[in-house]
């Protein structure tokens, strides 16, 4: 059997606004997962169309298509392509789940939730000639899993080929967020056993691994069993937690020891009426520059992430969250237009509210304005939201920033992170058009190399105190 695994380009990719770097970074993890549920002699391959032109005119026996909200009609055209050759075709992903009738049209056979139980089965009915039109994911495990099929990834197209999920979904529920809906149904967060995750990351080559996680410290028991077991890999990584699981505990201590140099902390907003009304209670009463200090203590530098548009947000939100990230050291900042997307609370509530202003998938890319404001006029929130990119990624301000570092190493660090992801853009159109990209990895980890701070006899004691006050408390 013949398969095809295609990603589509998403809406910004082909727009003005498009960042090659961006999609550059990291393979299709999700088709490669699926890909190993193969036999040994299914012919399969994957094609990302952020990193290569699709070919349209082959004939595998079937295609598979993964589908987010801002690739939806870009899939929706490919599929449809497909099957008017008799082709058989199968849409999932996150868009999929969210409006299942949606996508029914435009394939043979679609999946709701996470593939790895349902792909397998709709395989053997698809031999047999017996496949359904619908697979919905109730069992959520991912012990037993086949090896990812990383041999189908081109590795030299990435930045990044060595990234990996070792968990699903996440154990907070807040109303905006996408992928919480993906995972309704059944367990919304879920790990692999400790020993095949450490398996496959003995399998990855070279030092520098992303774990692409929506919150990699979410589970304690299992984050720390998985970081001592990388204690002495001499890997440098990089991945994403809440401020809480920061705070809580030694955990973030024990990553950092096992090579965590960059962190992706979702912040979101200043504002604790925004935290409450967004269901955001792992931030509610956090201290924010605590945690901040914590990781600059260990030398990991932070991509804040930031939302704009909440309805507690006025004129003055962009300004304020900018100069507040630059004051704490912030090395990267990604943010955001508030994006109701559909199977989420916050759509529900505002399609209830008459606010939802256009259904238009391709506009839901977090850059535009799809709402109804409120505090703000919707011009007003779109020019903040350019402007708060500009300000936070001017020179003066990367430079501002990386001062707060105490550790000279980690100034340098934050300068040339930050400078490197947003001030070298034709250098990066180069090397990806040029497939050098991958050649930029010894660099990247050389900036991500350890950060030895003065001060750590002091962290190690604010972190044996933290550890005691929390063993009192649990």
């Amino acid at each position: 059997m013949r398969v095809k695994f295609i990603l589509p380009a998403l809406t910004e990719a082909r727009g003005p606004y498009w960042r090659p770097i961006k999609y550059s970074l990291f393979p299709p993890l999700g088709l490669a997962t699926l890909a190993g549920y193969l036999q040994v002699d299914d012919e399969a391959w994957i094609q990302d169309e952020h990193v290569e032109e699709l070919r349209l005119d082959d004939r595998p026996d079937l295609v598979v298509i993964q589908v987010y909200i801002t690739n939806a009609y870009r899939a929706y055209r490919i599929a449809d392509s497909y099957r008017k050759r008799g082709i058989f075709v199968c849409l999932g992903g996150l868009h999929v789940t969210s409006l299942p009738e949606e996508a029914k049209p435009h394939a043979d056979a679609i999946f709701i939730g996470p593939g790895e139980d349902t792909f397998p089965k709709f395989l053997d009915d698809f031999r047999s000639k017996k496949a359904k039109e619908v697979y919905v994911s109730f069992e959520r495990s991912l012990a037993g899993m086949p090896k990812v099929r990383r041999d189908l990834i081109n590795r030299r197209l990435y930045l990044v080929p060595n990234s990996i999920v070792v968990s699903r979904g996440c154990p907070h529920h807040c109303d905006f967020c996408y992928k919480d809906a993906f995972f309704q149904g059944g367990k919304s967060f879920y790990t692999q056993l400790v020993d095949d995750a450490l398996a496959e990351i003995e399998r990855l080559p070279g030092r520098h691994l992303y774990f692409l996680d929506d919150h990699l410290l979410g589970n304690a028991k299992f984050a720390a069993a998985l970081f001592e077991g990388m204690r002495g890999m001499n890997r440098v990584f990089q991945g994403a937690s809440t401020v809480d699981a920061i705070l809580r505990g030694n955990l973030i201590e024990k990553a950092a020891e096992a090579g965590l140099r960059s962190l992706f902390v979702g912040f979101e907003t200043l504002s604790e009426e925004n935290l409450r009304s967004s269901n955001k209670k792992q931030n509610l009463g956090k201290d924010y520059q605590k945690a901040i200090q914590r990781l600059d203590n260990l030398g990991v530098m932070i991509n804040g992430s930031f939302v704009f548009g909440l309805d507690d947000d006025h004129p003055d939100v962009f300004k304020t969250t900018v100069d507040w990230a630059v004051a704490n050291g912030i090395t990267t900042a990604t943010f955001h237009i508030l994006t109701p997307y559909p199977g989420t609370r916050l759509y529900a509530d505002m399609e209830r509210q008459g606010r939802i202003k256009t259904r238009n998938w391709d506009l839901y890319d977090t850059r535009h304005v799809v709402y109804e404001t409120r505090n703000l006029s919707a011009d007003e929130l779109k020019r903040g939201y350019d402007r708060a990119y500009r300000d936070f990624y001017s020179w003066s301000n990367i430079f501002k920033a990386g001062l707060q570092h105490e550790a000279p190493k980690h100034m340098f660090k934050h300068w040339a992170y930050a400078g490197g992801w947003k001030k070298f853009e034709a250098v990066w159109n180069f090397l990806i058009k040029t497939k050098q990209l991958n050649n930029t990895l010894p660099v990247l980890e050389a900036v991500l190399s350890k950060v030895c701070n003065r001060h750590k006899e002091n962290s190690d004691q604010s972190v044996e105190g933290t550890v005691a006050l929390h063993e009192q408390t649990t």
